[in-house]
């Protein structure tokens, strides 16, 4: 699946997007942002606090016992505030 990064998700991993498959085990959103804490440290600084991290599936908003089977694209993100 193609996982998207946004704002400071992007900045503390350098990267914008990837194509990963997670493993079997990991069925939901909430999961996969663990998944990837455990990754390396880039990845835990990024998903250090997951609680704040909103996510969307396939463009959807979703919470993060969303599950993840069949997405095509994830996308993190902080919250958004506006002015």
């Amino acid at each position: 699946m193609k996982l998207l990064y946004f704002a400071w998700v992007r900045e503390r991993l350098g990267k914008a997007e990837e194509q990963l498959d997670p493993p079997a085990e990991v069925a939901t959103v909430g999961e996969l942002m663990a998944w990837l804490a455990q990754r390396d440290e880039q990845y835990a600084y990024a998903f250090e606090n997951a609680k704040v991290i909103r996510a969307a599936i396939d463009r959807r908003h979703v919470r993060a016992d969303a599950a993840i089977a069949g997405a095509n694209e994830i996308a993190f993100f902080p919250p958004m505030t506006g002015g």
